[in-house]
């Protein structure tokens, strides 16, 4: 396996770019979900609150504030566990590059549903995460210092 790792820079090389953005990407979604974990994001009602904050101003689809109101906000501590664990999936399976791109799924997934959790405050940063998920599904971003690349090689497949 270790030898696949090195032959990924040799045959995958053009992706160093997309390596290093990964790389990158996992350790923000990392370090977001230790802070999480460590901090009162779990034990205090945070995400009812900014829920209930963006609402009113928000041009959500009436099913999905329904949904946010009636079912997420008084059930924010699972929810809150839901993100953070999320978050940290995503950090380690971006940092080892293994299974990068259901990874990247999870993160399109998650990262829509923030933007309309959280409001116009990060709708840019949230927006250039979508555009990043979209971008290391499509190129398989696993493949270049990762650990996918070791799958790649023994079976061809859409995961990979």
């Amino acid at each position: 396996m270790l030898v696949a790792f090195f032959e990924s820079a040799k045959y995958v090389g053009h992706l160093y770019p997309i390596a290093l953005m990964r790389i990158f990407m996992g350790y923000y979604f990392l370090n977001s979900a230790l802070v999480r974990l460590s901090g009162e994001f779990l034990k205090q009602p945070k995400l009812a609150a900014m829920i209930m904050d963006n609402l009113p101003q928000s041009e959500l689809p009436g099913w999905y504030a329904n949904v946010l109101q009636y079912v997420v906000v008084p059930n924010w501590r699972i929810f809150a566990y839901f993100i953070t664990y999320c978050e940290f999936i995503i950090g380690i399976g971006f940092l080892i590059g293994l299974f990068v791109r259901p990874t990247s799924l999870l993160g399109l997934f998650l990262t829509l549903n923030l933007i309309y959790i959280s409001g116009h405050a990060s709708i840019d940063l949230q927006q250039t995460y979508v555009a990043l998920f979209i971008v290391m599904f499509w190129v398989g971003a696993g493949r270049c210092f990762g650990l996918d690349y070791y799958f790649y090689k023994r079976q061809r497949g859409l995961w990979w």
